[in-house]
């Protein structure tokens, strides 16, 4: 009686242990397939945070204009930040980035005071920019009083359709490039207007982001 007992508690003991782990491996079969089902749903990311992915021989870009006075603009190409706030390399007025049409190097970084400043420096700039050259621009705080006729030409040559209506403290981003054929599909302008402005004096943040062709060699 005492062997039979034994055994029936060994069988039980066996049987509980058995309907443990089973219980387990479906526990873990239902988490993965949870954790299979929200990764399946969670949008990727990819370069500069895009939603998609750019095509062969395309550069991916993000941007977005300053906040008021108080947050400078950021400019973000193929997944690396080349101007922000934390990278201190960027200011009031025209902040731009150039970049190597055919690589996708960056080539330089400025910012042209055109508030208080000369705009000489900035018309000069952009004659000396090679042809392919793409070029990233972004405005922060006030972009446009010392803006003359020739200047407005310049960047109106680079691409930009809104250049000519850009005035005190209006936010505006824009992707352009030397020699360019037609006008750019990359450029947002929002007009500094107590009545809608985000901010007391400055129109809200624009950003923008997609791909940029590469230059045909």
């Amino acid at each position: 009686m005492r062997l039979s007992g034994s055994i029936k508690f060994m069988v039980a003991g066996i049987v509980f242990l058995l309907v443990g782990y089973f219980t387990l491996q479906i526990f873990e079969i239902k988490i993965d397939a949870n954790l299979g089902a929200i990764l399946a749903t969670k949008p990727p990311k990819y370069k500069c945070g895009l939603a998609k992915p750019c095509p062969e021989k395309h550069f991916a870009f993000k941007m977005a204009s300053g906040a008021a006075n108080v947050v400078g603009p950021k400019i973000c190409v193929e997944d690396k930040i080349i101007m922000s706030g934390v990278k201190n390399n960027v200011g009031r007025g025209m902040n731009i980035a150039t970049i190597d049409g055919k690589l996708g190097n960056v080539l330089e970084t400025k910012v042209f005071d055109l508030w208080s400043g000369d705009v000489k420096p900035f018309n000069d700039f952009l004659k000396s920019l090679q042809d392919g050259t793409v070029v990233l621009m972004a405005t922060y705080d006030d972009s446009a009083t010392k803006l003359n006729d020739e200047a407005r030409k310049l960047v109106s040559d680079l691409g930009s359709s809104s250049i000519a209506n850009l005035a005190f403290r209006d936010n505006w981003i824009f992707v352009g490039a030397k020699g360019i054929q037609s006008k750019s599909p990359f450029e947002q302008l929002i007009k500094n207007n107590k009545n809608t402005n985000k901010y007391e004096g400055w129109p809200e943040v624009l950003e923008m982001e997609g791909c940029i062709p590469q230059k045909k060699v």
